[in-house]
């Protein structure tokens, strides 16, 4: 039996420590134990902190989270907390 062996590299885009932001780091962290465990990365990006790096992944609202592996990159805004909506949005089947 093959064994699903992506790895995923996700950036969370915040601007400060708001509810908002809070939130959507505890659901992607949720998300990502209960279905990429071992398998992710998480990279949290404080726009308040570092500003210049919205343009790079094209940031217009926050919070963003942007998988930049594996391709193709894909986006979702907002604090995550509809979790069928977040799987979709980022191609993860849920395991069996």
């Amino acid at each position: 039996m093959a064994v699903e062996s992506t790895f995923w590299e996700l950036r969370l885009y915040v601007a400060g420590q708001t509810p908002k932001s809070v939130t959507a780091l505890n659901n992607l962290k949720k998300y990502c134990e209960t279905h990429l465990r071992g398998q992710y990365t998480i990279e949290v990006i404080d726009l308040l902190v570092q500003p210049q790096l919205a343009e790079g992944d094209q940031i217009l609202a926050i919070p963003t989270l942007v998988r930049k592996v594996p391709e193709p990159i894909r986006k979702i805004i907002g604090d995550l907390s509809n979790e069928e909506k977040v799987l979709v949005g980022l191609d993860i089947r849920p395991l069996k």
